[in-house]
């Protein structure tokens, strides 16, 4: 048994960090919250957001503002960021019967591999559906007189498999006729202003295919990125579309039978070098946000000379995990009984957490996607 942060902890046989059990239990992760402080709207500047830091050693908090985000990073820390960009993956389609469907594509762009079809393209996705009956298979659903998808199975936790019929590109057509995919608890159409603002400033048109944006990066703009630069931190940049597996809920009373639907994520080898260049030299691993830190910690400590990473992850990170890359986190608040918030309390201790997100609520801090910031440290 070992004293840490003023709790008892237990360690098995191989070392592993053992919690007490309560931090399997998924109501222990369940908090108040007025919903007049879930943001419905970003802050009116990006680094103008307000910022909890928690020192995750002493259990303590203090609040700041984003813009001043370097006064409160370890010298020389390496900030490593998400670069994906949000796919208006949102559309309204018709059955033929004439009820109405809207449709999110779940799939990433660069994971659909069109194949030939009569006078255009085909290819199998995975969606969700939602429309006042579910739809079976073999129906057919249409979005435009070229763009259409044919139900092919219902899958687990609402998903559907279907094929998805179109000419010409499909990244276009998205962006032509999508909607941008903003959460639920948003509680309003999506607006011009979302197209720009549920993106960060460093997306890349070259990682379009999430269906919700890494939200803790939606904080940095391009001044506060360079005033970064000039004081001496570094940034590299890895690659998780955000799918199913981050935002669909936790469902378990005991947290450890979850399991997250995969994603799929890509490291550079040039960023797999900076980031273990880092490493040994003893330079904190700031990720920015939740499913850098996913990615992070699925790829593992990067070898010298690594080729980088492509592949799939379906990583649970939850109290009890040693994280082997990450050292602190920039992230929002997330909802109760989240996959999020059991990641961040993997990271500081859940009830460092719970007292953290105590504090926010009480100084009406703003939560969820366009909601303020914290720092774990």
């Amino acid at each position: 048994m070992e004293i840490f942060y003023g709790f008892f902890f237990n360690y098995d046989v191989n070392g592993m960090f053992m919690p007490d059990f309560t931090d399997y239990d998924l109501n222990s992760y369940v908090y108040e919250l007025e919903p007049e402080l879930i943001a419905q709207h970003p802050s009116q500047a990006r680094s103008e957001s307000r910022l909890l830091i928690l020192d995750r050693e002493r259990g303590e908090t203090k609040t700041s503002m984003f813009d001043n985000l370097a006064r409160h990073l370890s010298p020389g820390s390496l900030l490593v960021a998400n670069n994906t960009r949000v796919l208006p993956a949102r559309l309204e389609g018709r059955k033929q019967t004439g009820g109405r469907v809207e449709f999110l594509l779940l799939t990433p762009l660069p994971l659909i591999e069109p194949k030939k079809h009569t006078s255009g393209k085909k290819a199998v996705v995975e969606c969700l559906l939602k429309s006042s009956r579910r739809a079976k298979p073999g129906e057919l659903i249409h979005f435009s007189r070229d763009f259409s998808f044919k139900v092919l199975e219902n899958l687990s936790m609402g998903r559907t498999a279907g094929e998805f019929f179109w000419t010409g590109d499909l990244a276009e057509f998205f962006i032509n006729n999508g909607r941008m995919p903003l959460p639920p608890y948003i509680q309003r159409p999506d607006q011009q202003m979302d197209h720009q603002r549920y993106q960060t400033v460093y997306a890349s048109e070259h990682k379009l295919g999430s269906v919700a944006a890494p939200t803790a990066g939606l904080h940095f703009s391009p001044r506060l990125r360079e005033e970064l630069k000039q004081s001496g931190f570094g940034w590299a940049e890895v690659t998780l579309y955000v799918g199913y597996g981050t935002f669909s809920p936790v469902r378990a009373a005991d947290i450890r039978e979850h399991t997250m639907h995969p994603e799929y994520i890509e490291i550079t080898a040039q960023s797999a070098e900076t980031i273990r260049q880092a490493m040994d030299s003893g330079k904190k691993i700031v990720a920015v946000g939740t499913t850098t830190a996913r990615t992070l910690e699925s790829f593992g400590v990067p070898r010298k000379n690594t080729a980088g990473y492509r592949g799939w992850t379906d990583i649970f990170i939850y109290p009890g995990y040693r994280f082997k890359v990450v050292d602190q986190l920039i992230t929002n608040f997330h909802l109760p009984g989240s996959s999020l918030i059991m990641m961040v309390s993997a990271l500081a201790g859940r009830e460092n957490i719970l007292r953290a997100y105590e504090r926010a609520r009480k100084e009406k801090f703003r939560f969820y996607s366009y909601g303020d910031a914290m720092l774990i440290r």
